[in-house]
Protein backbone atom coordinates (compact mmCIF):
# COMPACT_ATOMS: atom_id res chain seq x y z
CA UNK A 1 0.00 0.00 0.00
CA UNK A 2 1.48 3.14 -1.04
CA UNK A 3 2.67 5.97 1.61
CA UNK A 4 0.75 9.03 2.06
CA UNK A 5 3.13 11.82 0.90
CA UNK A 6 3.51 13.08 3.85
CA UNK A 7 4.61 9.87 5.51
CA UNK A 8 6.83 9.18 2.49
CA UNK A 9 10.84 9.64 2.65
CA UNK A 10 12.09 10.37 -0.93
CA UNK A 11 8.83 12.43 -1.34
CA UNK A 12 9.81 14.78 1.79
CA UNK A 13 13.51 14.35 1.20
CA UNK A 14 12.66 15.87 -2.37
CA UNK A 15 10.20 18.51 -1.52
CA UNK A 16 13.33 19.45 1.08
CA UNK A 17 15.38 19.80 -1.22
CA UNK A 18 13.86 21.96 -4.11
CA UNK A 19 13.04 24.16 -1.02
CA UNK A 20 17.07 24.35 0.25
CA UNK A 21 18.24 24.67 -3.45
CA UNK A 22 15.77 27.80 -3.57
CA UNK A 23 17.26 29.30 -0.12
CA UNK A 24 21.09 28.75 -1.73
CA UNK A 25 20.07 30.24 -5.48
CA UNK A 26 18.82 33.56 -2.85
CA UNK A 27 22.00 33.15 -1.43
CA UNK A 28 24.35 33.31 -4.40
CA UNK A 29 22.15 35.28 -6.82
CA UNK A 30 23.83 39.25 -5.76
CA UNK A 31 26.87 37.16 -5.92
CA UNK A 32 26.24 36.36 -10.05
CA UNK A 33 26.87 32.70 -9.30
CA UNK A 34 25.24 29.84 -9.59
CA UNK A 35 24.11 26.55 -7.24
CA UNK A 36 26.62 24.55 -9.73
CA UNK A 37 28.79 27.35 -10.94
CA UNK A 38 29.05 27.64 -6.88
CA UNK A 39 29.91 24.20 -5.76
CA UNK A 40 33.08 24.02 -8.40
CA UNK A 41 34.75 27.08 -7.76
CA UNK A 42 34.86 25.99 -4.38
CA UNK A 43 35.25 23.01 -5.15
CA UNK A 44 38.37 23.75 -7.03
CA UNK A 45 39.61 25.68 -4.66
CA UNK A 46 39.14 23.25 -1.77
CA UNK A 47 40.67 20.64 -3.57
CA UNK A 48 43.51 23.36 -4.66
CA UNK A 49 44.64 23.61 -1.19
CA UNK A 50 46.18 20.22 -2.00
CA UNK A 51 50.11 19.98 -3.54
CA UNK A 52 48.52 19.76 -6.99
CA UNK A 53 45.67 21.96 -8.58
CA UNK A 54 42.94 19.63 -9.61
CA UNK A 55 42.27 17.98 -12.97
CA UNK A 56 38.43 18.51 -14.28
CA UNK A 57 38.32 15.28 -13.98
CA UNK A 58 39.14 15.09 -9.92
CA UNK A 59 36.69 17.97 -9.68
CA UNK A 60 33.58 16.37 -11.08
CA UNK A 61 34.32 13.13 -9.31
CA UNK A 62 34.43 15.13 -6.21
CA UNK A 63 31.35 17.48 -6.49
CA UNK A 64 29.75 14.18 -8.39
CA UNK A 65 29.07 16.03 -11.20
CA UNK A 66 28.89 14.84 -14.89
CA UNK A 67 32.21 15.19 -16.84
CA UNK A 68 30.77 16.84 -19.75
CA UNK A 69 28.20 20.08 -17.78
CA UNK A 70 31.70 20.03 -15.37
CA UNK A 71 33.47 21.10 -18.46
CA UNK A 72 31.25 23.52 -19.85
CA UNK A 73 30.81 25.03 -16.68
CA UNK A 74 34.32 25.03 -15.46
CA UNK A 75 34.72 27.09 -19.33
CA UNK A 76 32.60 29.69 -18.08
CA UNK A 77 33.79 30.24 -15.04
CA UNK A 78 37.79 30.46 -16.79
CA UNK A 79 35.70 33.04 -18.92
CA UNK A 80 35.00 35.41 -15.89
CA UNK A 81 38.43 35.13 -15.09
CA UNK A 82 37.73 33.29 -11.79
CA UNK A 83 39.85 30.47 -12.65
CA UNK A 84 42.40 29.12 -15.17
CA UNK A 85 42.76 26.20 -16.78
CA UNK A 86 46.09 25.09 -17.53
CA UNK A 87 47.61 21.78 -19.59
CA UNK A 88 48.64 18.86 -16.99
CA UNK A 89 52.24 18.03 -17.78
CA UNK A 90 51.93 14.62 -17.70
CA UNK A 91 48.77 14.08 -19.76
CA UNK A 92 47.78 16.37 -22.30
CA UNK A 93 44.10 15.42 -22.67
CA UNK A 94 43.99 16.76 -19.04
CA UNK A 95 43.69 20.11 -17.67
CA UNK A 96 44.62 21.47 -13.90
CA UNK A 97 42.02 24.05 -12.36
CA UNK A 98 43.47 26.63 -10.10
CA UNK A 99 41.06 29.33 -8.63
CA UNK A 100 42.60 33.19 -8.98
CA UNK A 101 42.58 35.92 -6.81
CA UNK A 102 39.12 37.15 -8.60
CA UNK A 103 37.59 33.47 -7.92
CA UNK A 104 39.19 33.37 -4.31
CA UNK A 105 37.36 36.91 -3.51
CA UNK A 106 34.17 35.83 -4.85
CA UNK A 107 34.05 32.11 -3.65
CA UNK A 108 35.09 33.55 0.40
CA UNK A 109 31.85 35.83 -0.06
CA UNK A 110 29.61 33.03 -1.30
CA UNK A 111 30.86 30.37 1.56
CA UNK A 112 29.80 32.31 4.26
CA UNK A 113 26.62 33.50 2.15
CA UNK A 114 26.13 29.65 1.89
CA UNK A 115 26.95 28.63 5.46
CA UNK A 116 24.51 31.57 6.17
CA UNK A 117 21.74 29.79 4.43
CA UNK A 118 22.43 26.87 5.45
CA UNK A 119 22.76 27.64 8.93
CA UNK A 120 19.25 29.55 8.92
CA UNK A 121 17.53 26.83 7.19
CA UNK A 122 18.62 23.84 9.17
CA UNK A 123 18.13 25.79 12.52
CA UNK A 124 15.18 24.40 13.58
CA UNK A 125 16.92 20.46 13.58
CA UNK A 126 18.81 22.39 16.91
CA UNK A 127 20.74 19.79 18.87
CA UNK A 128 19.96 17.10 16.05
CA UNK A 129 21.60 18.61 13.53
CA UNK A 130 24.62 16.50 14.23
CA UNK A 131 22.64 12.85 13.83
CA UNK A 132 21.15 14.66 11.00
CA UNK A 133 23.77 14.88 9.36
CA UNK A 134 25.54 11.71 10.29
CA UNK A 135 22.50 10.01 8.60
CA UNK A 136 22.85 11.88 5.49
CA UNK A 137 26.33 10.65 5.21
CA UNK A 138 25.37 7.38 6.06
CA UNK A 139 23.01 8.15 2.59
CA UNK A 140 25.12 9.37 0.95
CA UNK A 141 27.84 6.23 0.79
Amino acid sequence: MPLDPEDSPGFLLWHLTLRWQREIAAALTPLGLTHVQFVLLSTTWWLGKGEMPPTQQRLAEQAGTDAMMTSQVVRKLADRCLLVREPDPADARARRLRVTETGLALVTMALADVERADAEFFANLGDTTPGFVSSLAKLAK
